[in-house]
């Protein structure tokens, strides 16, 4: 069994229809790991490393995930393929402690791009990870430290 994991429970059931019994499609329903609410969670002595953590209402999806991953045969990650979707499916390969997952990105929800999706694996963009990660620190900086003014 393959699992493919996507962003939206939406998605999830129309792929599912779409790739059959050989494939478990799941969502992670957006985010999985993300910066501490209950402090500033950023390392600037430490080339502004952020600290992500796990949130509380995620835990138990993530608890899930690992299970149906440990299970499968193989584990893609099919998330947007904008910079969000990017970080998203890093931040699964970490929560989920992947070793070298594959990735998939499709431009519409039908049957054709999905398959051909699945020819196509490629690794995560890194780069798009990284404008991510550069946006949400910047975020949080201006949130922590400018806000106040």
């Amino acid at each position: 069994m393959k699992l493919v994991i996507v962003e939206s429970p939406t998605k999830a059931k129309t792929i599912q229809k779409f790739l059959g019994k050989d494939f478990e499609v799941k969502s992670s329903f957006g985010h999985v790991r993300d910066l501490p609410k209950s402090k500033f969670g950023i390392d600037v002595e430490k080339n502004f490393e952020p600290e992500y953590i796990i949130p509380t209402k995620a835990k138990k999806l993530v608890s899930e995930l690992k299970k149906e991953s440990a299970k499968a045969d193989q584990t893609i990650l099919a998330t947007d393929e904008d910079r969000e979707g990017e970080s998203i499916a890093w931040h699964l390969k970490e929560a989920l402690k992947l070793e070298d997952p594959e990735r998939i990105v499709f431009h519409e929800i039908t049957k054709p791009a999905i398959e051909g999706a699945l020819k196509n694996p490629r690794k995560i963009d890194f780069n798009l990870v990284d404008a991510q990660q550069a946006r949400r620190v910047l975020d949080r900086i201006v949130g922590y430290k400018l806000s106040p003014f």
